[in-house]
């Protein structure tokens, strides 16, 4: 199985820790020089130290917040000015705040669209050329098991997880025949800190602590616990390797069997 990436740039977004890092490091461990890119540059200094150059690499990041997307458009394009074209893309940013969709501000929605599906757009039209060039590319997008089945208390996530969803798969069908691939990975409940968050969050809602409700949830999984950000990693590597080359415009969950659809 061929799963070398020598020679490949990769762009990794929200990379400075949790599932974005451990996909830096997974993709950093099959040969290719990953761009890490996140809003905190000491943050961004301590995980690019962390990566693997067994093959030569000369890993870099980019400091951007998702928040704005002149910081995004400026960071990629001053990077490609150096003239290194990126052949994998793994977008991946914080969800929004949860809450019942009802209640939910329309500013919520139009944050959250600009931070994933406009952001991913910036990010997509400057290195695209780069892919077709080299007839190769792979976009990845770390997402939510939500696209399948909405998760209760997310109403804004769900709706934007669900937009960039079907962008990655019209993609696909476009982008197909220059050797290009678009999937989605679908983390469930993952030890993280938006997990952390999450707990939190139904902990207070419901009045039960924290380990009541993390008990629950795992118990709900059926390799009853939670995934591990490495595990998650694993998928959206071999999805960026040339032996994924004929997948694309996918949803693949890493959730433990949780998901109640297929």
């Amino acid at each position: 199985m061929d799963l070398n990436l020598n020679g490949r740039n990769a762009l990794v977004c929200g990379s400075s820790q949790g599932i974005g890092y451990e996909s830096a490091l997974a993709i950093a461990s099959l040969g290719a020089t990953v761009i890490l890119m996140a809003r905190d540059e000491k943050a961004l200094l301590s995980a690019v130290a962390k990566l693997p150059a067994d093959h030569g690499q000369k890993h870099s990041y980019i400091v951007a917040d998702f928040f704005s997307k002149e910081q995004v458009a400026d960071g990629i394009n001053n990077f490609l000015k150096l003239g290194n074209p990126i052949h994998i893309l793994v977008n991946n940013t914080g969800g929004p705040k949860g809450g019942a969709i009802a209640d939910a501000d329309t500013k919520a929605f139009i944050e959250a669209f600009q931070m994933h599906v406009v952001n991913y757009q910036i990010l997509l039209q400057a290195i695209l050329p780069g892919m077709k060039a080299g007839q190769f590319g792979r976009i990845v997008n770390i997402i939510s098991t939500s696209v399948k089945q909405p998760i209760v208390g997310l109403g804004v996530s769900n709706t934007v997880r669900g937009a960039v969803a079907n962008w990655s798969k019209t993609m696909s069908l476009e982008l197909g025949e220059f050797g290009i691939t678009s999937n989605n990975v679908l983390p469930g409940y993952t030890r993280t800190a938006r997990l952390d968050a999450m707990l939190k969050m139904q902990s207070e809602n419901s009045g039960r602590s924290m380990e009541q409700v993390s008990e629950e949830l795992q118990a709900s999984i059926p390799i009853k616990r939670f995934c591990e950000p490495a595990e998650v990693a694993s998928a959206v590597a071999f999805l960026c390797s040339p032996a994924a080359s004929a997948i694309s415009g996918i949803n693949l969950p890493v959730d433990g069997g949780r998901t109640g659809s297929l």
